[in-house]
């Protein structure tokens, strides 16, 4: 078996891995009766898919080949051996796929999942996962492996909805000529989340945003981290992440850049901002780059505090009740992961999605 990371290893020092250990040699039983998914789907035209214990429900299929030049990984590699089914989506060149939400419910034991996505020259495709648990522990892993050719666009929205156990997730794209890719992950949970991608450019006027929402509450752990890799010049990217921490969570981040020697006339930058709403809670932000061209421009910034007491008095001042005016700041402060998604519908469902949670907590 796969030796699972340990908080010695640099980049899991936050990764609260304890339901892994747990249940890595207990597979979720096939015949546990069906969680009500209705709740975890976003509303929004386009196909749905359903997974539960890693079983696909309603529809026959296999598991995906993995992209064979993707590197090593501990669990994106264990999810590659141990999937029982998983989703396969190719689109031709310059066809649009729409949107298409899949639905990822963890039950008892360990389910592992794989999504292989190839899109060829100017195709788009929206994809929205959510993982989700029925409110018993489990582990739930899973890996994207996404191919743009020329001109394509991905949008991906990771939804982590889990309230017990542990949901691990690790997404590998690659970026052809002029392709465009958009992440954001958005969780709002009480229980355990991973989630990772790895960004190579391979083409020049590639461009990447990964950005990021962290709601933690109750003794939440969500740790996120991101390597994108400039290996062409003339590529761009752009990462954003807001934390918002309650109860006694611990939320992080580590953001990566990498620039190879050759690959001149980058441009990309990088904002990491976490606020502690309960002085119980944590926040980690770890920005990191590495520069090995000289013709480039990369920006970072990170920050940690609390709500902004002027602007707390100022509201209040103007009859907005405490807990509304608490509520209306920190919605502000998570509002730019949102700027990068360009479709409205599906903007505004996450932002009242988080809305909604925060409203419940501050």
């Amino acid at each position: 078996m796969t030796r699972l990371p340990t908080r010695h290893d640099e980049e899991w020092r936050w990764a609260d891995l304890r339901h892994a250990d747990a249940f890595a040699g207990t597979p979720a039983p096939a015949n546990d009766s069906l969680p009500d998914a209705e709740p975890h789907w976003l509303d929004l035209p386009g196909e749905r898919r359903l997974f539960a214990a890693g079983h696909a429900i309603d529809r026959a299929t296999e598991t995906p080949e993995a992209d064979p030049q993707a590197p090593q990984h501990p669990l994106a590699d264990l999810a590659r051996v141990a999937a029982t089914a998983g989703t396969r989506i190719a689109l031709a060149d310059g066809e649009d796929g729409g949107t298409v939400q899949i639905l990822h419910i963890g039950t008892t034991g360990s389910a592992h999942g794989v999504t292989r996505l190839m899109l060829g020259a100017g195709a788009r495709l929206t994809l929205i996962e959510s993982f989700a648990d029925d409110d018993h522990d489990h582990w739930l892993n899973h890996r994207l492996d996404a191919e743009l050719g020329a001109g394509a666009s991905l949008t991906r929205i990771v939804r982590l909805r889990t309230s017990h156990g542990l949901v691990s997730e690790r997404a590998y794209v690659t970026l052809g000529p002029d392709a465009r890719f958009t992440q954001l992950a958005v969780a709002s949970a009480n229980g355990s989340a991973r989630s990772e991608v790895l960004v190579r450019h391979d083409g020049a006027g590639a461009h990447a945003d990964v950005n990021g929402i962290l709601l933690g509450d109750g003794a939440a752990a969500l740790d996120a981290l991101t390597r994108l890799e400039h290996r062409v010049p003339d590529t761009t990217s752009g990462q954003v992440w807001r934390l918002v921490a309650a109860g006694k969570s611990q939320l992080s981040v580590s953001g990566g850049v990498n620039v190879a020697r050759h690959a001149q006339k980058t441009d990309a930058e990088q904002s990491l901002k976490a606020l502690v709403l309960k002085r119980t809670a944590s926040a980690n932000l770890k920005p990191e780059l590495e520069i090995f061209a000289d013709d480039v421009k990369c920006a970072h910034g990170c920050t940690v505090g609390e709500l902004d007491r002027a602007g707390l008095f100022y509201l209040q001042s103007r009859g907005i009740p405490p807990h509304e005016a608490e509520a209306l700041l920190t919605r502000a402060f998570v509002a730019d992961a949102l700027s990068a998604i360009a479709d409205p519908a599906l903007r505004e469902a996450l932002d009242t999605e988080t809305r909604l949670w925060l409203e419940q907590r501050t």
